[in-house]
C-alpha cells in the first residue's frame, strides 16, 4: 500500500490548491477525482466559468437587439462551442499542473475511507488502498432532483449542468425554481432570445433579499420578457410531439394550470456530496443537512482529516473554497491563525442583468437584531458612469448602524455590482465607516463613485 503525506479527495478549488502548496512544500500528495471531465472542480467545469461565459455572450446578444430567432440560435450554438473550448482547455491545464509535478499523483476513481487514514479508489480497472498521515475531503456538491412525476423519463429537463450542453436554443424554456441560479439561467436564456417562464413554489422572488430589492429585480427582468409564476406547485411533467408539458397548481387560489416548454431547466437546489465516501469508516460525522461537521479550522470529528468547499456546508462559492484551502495550509504548514471566525463578511453575486451583489446584512436582518439603524438608497440612474453605460435601472442601498456610523450591509443591483461589493466588504472587514467610504477620493466616471453618494 502506498503512503502519501496527503490525500485529497475531490479536484475542486480548495483541494487542488492546497495540493500544490503542499507539493511545493516537499510533501507527497495523492489527489482523487472521481470523473476525468471535472479535473479542476465544479467552477470551471460546469460553475461560475462556463456560466459566466453564456451569461457575457447572452449580454452582448441582447445588446444587439435585431437578430431574427434562427441568427439567435447560430450565436447561441456558437457560444455553446467557445464555452466547451475554454472549459476543455481548462481542465486540461488543471489536470497537467497536478499530475505533471513528480509529487503529486492524480488518481482518477470514486474514493472511499477503509479508515481513518485509507482511502479505497475505484478505478475503472481496479481498486487501489492507499493510505495518508492527513486527509482532504473536499467533494462538493451535486444538484438536486425534485421528485416530480415525469421528470426521470422525459428528454426535455435538463439540470443546470445538463444545459450546458444543450447546443440549440430553446424558443421556450421553463425554469423550475426563482432562487439564484434560476435567476442567472432566466437573465442568460433571455438575453440569448428564450422565451423564459420561472415557476417559483414560494409567493415572493428571492426572499433572503429586502422587499425593495427584489421587487427592483423582478421589475427589471419582467421588463426582458421572462414570465414569473408565484406560489406554483410543478405537479407533472409529460413529453409531448412539440416539447413539453408543465403541470402546475396555484398554492394560494388552487388553480391547475398548464405551460408549454420546449425545454425545462430544474434549479431547485444542490445537496451536499458525500455518497459513497463511507465516512463512518473514518469517523467523520455529518449534521442533519449531511453537511461534514466542521470546527472553525475545518477539523472533522476524525484526527487528521479536514473538510473544504461545498461539502461543510454553509455558503457554496469557489473563494469560499480558496479561503478554506488558507485555512488548512496553515494548520498544517503555517502558524494555525486562520480560520472561520476571522474570515471576515463575504459578498456575492447573482449574474443577472444588471448584476445583483450583497455584503452583510439586509434592512430586515438588521431590524430583527434590534439594531438601531439608517437607510440610505440611490437609484442607478443617478450615477453619471450609468448614464455613459446608457442605463438607468437598478437600486443601490447601505444599512448603516445608527449610532457607530458602522457599515453592517450593502446591496447593489447595477452595473459592475459584482466589483464595487468587494469594495464595501473590504472596509466592512476593516472597520471603515460609511463617512470615511463617502469621503474617499473615487475615478469618474465609475460605479465605485457612486460610494460618494450612497454613504453620504
Amino acid at each position: 500500500m502506498k503512503g502519501y503525506d496527503a490525500i485529497i479527495i475531490g479536484f475542486g478549488k480548495g483541494g487542488k490548491t492546497l495540493a500544490a502548496e503542499l507539493a511545493e512544500r516537499g510533501w507527497s500528495v495523492a489527489m482523487v477525482e472521481r470523473s476525468n471531465m471535472m479535473y479542476g472542480g465544479t467552477c470551471i467545469n460546469i460553475g461560475c466559468i462556463p456560466t459566466k461565459t453564456l451569461i457575457h455572450k447572452a449580454n452582448l446578444a441582447a445588446e444587439c437587439g435585431h437578430m431574427t430567432f434562427d441568427q439567435q440560435k447560430a450565436y447561441y450554438k456558437q457560444a455553446i462551442e467557445e464555452k466547451n473550448a475554454l472549459t476543455a482547455k481548462l481542465r486540461d491545464k488543471n489536470f497537467h499542473k497536478l499530475a505533471d509535478n513528480d509529487r503529486i499523483t492524480v488518481y482518477t476513481g470514486e474514493g472511499s475511507f477503509v479508515s481513518r487514514d485509507t482511502v479505497a479508489v475505484k478505478t475503472e480497472d481496479e481498486t487501489i488502498e492507499i493510505k495518508g498521515r492527513h486527509i482532504v475531503i473536499n467533494t462538493g456538491a451535486e444538484t438536486v432532483i425534485p421528485p416530480i412525476p415525469g421528470v426521470g423519463g422525459s428528454s426535455k429537463v435538463y439540470t443546470s449542468t445538463s444545459i450546458l450542453e444543450l447546443d440549440s436554443l430553446p424558443p421556450r424554456l421553463v425554469i423550475v425554481g426563482g432562487g439564484y441560479i434560476g435567476l442567472e439561467f432566466a437573465s442568460m436564456y433571455a438575453g440569448f432570445g428564450s422565451q423564459v417562464t420561472v415557476l417559483e413554489g414560494f409567493s415572493e422572488l428571492i426572499p433572503r433579499e429586502d422587499r425593495d430589492i427584489a421587487e427592483s429585480v423582478k421589475e427589471v427582468l419582467e421588463k426582458r420578457g421572462i414570465a414569473f409564476h408565484l406560489n406554483a406547485k410543478v405537479q407533472a411533467i409529460r413529453d409531448t410531439p412539440g416539447g413539453a408539458t408543465v403541470s402546475v397548481a396555484n398554492t394560494q387560489d388552487e388553480r391547475e394550470y398548464e405551460v408549454e416548454a420546449d425545454a425545462v431547466l430544474l434549479a431547485t437546489g444542490r445537496r451536499l456530496y458525500t455518497q459513497g465516501l463511507n465516512l463512518e469508516a473514518a469517523g467523520v460525522r455529518t449534521d442533519e443537512r449531511g453537511a461534514i461537521i466542521v470546527d472553525d479550522r475545518l477539523h472533522t470529528t476524525a484526527p487528521h482529516i479536514y473538510a473544504v468547499g461545498d461539502v461543510k456546508g454553509g455558503l457554496q462559492f469557489t473563494y469560499i473554497s480558496l479561503d478554506d484551502y488558507r485555512i488548512v495550509r496553515e494548520e498544517l504548514v503555517g502558524q494555525g491563525d486562520r480560520s472561520t471566525e476571522n474570515r471576515g463578511p463575504v459578498p456575492y453575486s447573482v449574474f443577472i442583468e444588471p448584476p445583483l451583489s450583497r455584503v452583510g446584512m439586509s434592512e430586515a436582518e438588521a431590524f430583527k437584531a434590534g439594531i438601531g439603524i439608517r437607510i440610505n438608497r440611490i437609484p442607478v440612474a443617478s450615477i453619471p458612469r450609468a448614464g455613459t453605460l446608457g442605463t438607468a435601472e437598478g437600486l443601490l442601498k447601505a444599512v448603516i448602524d445608527a449610532k457607530t456610523d458602522r457599515i453592517l450591509g450593502c446591496t447593489f443591483f447595477g452595473p459592475a455590482s459584482q466589483e464595487v461589493i468587494n469594495t464595501v466588504a473590504l472596509a466592512m472587514k476593516y472597520g471603515i465607516t460609511a463617512r470615511e467610504l463617502s469621503n474617499t477620493v473615487y475615478t469618474h466616471p465609475s460605479m465605485t463613485e457612486s460610494l460618494n453618494d450612497l454613504f453620504a
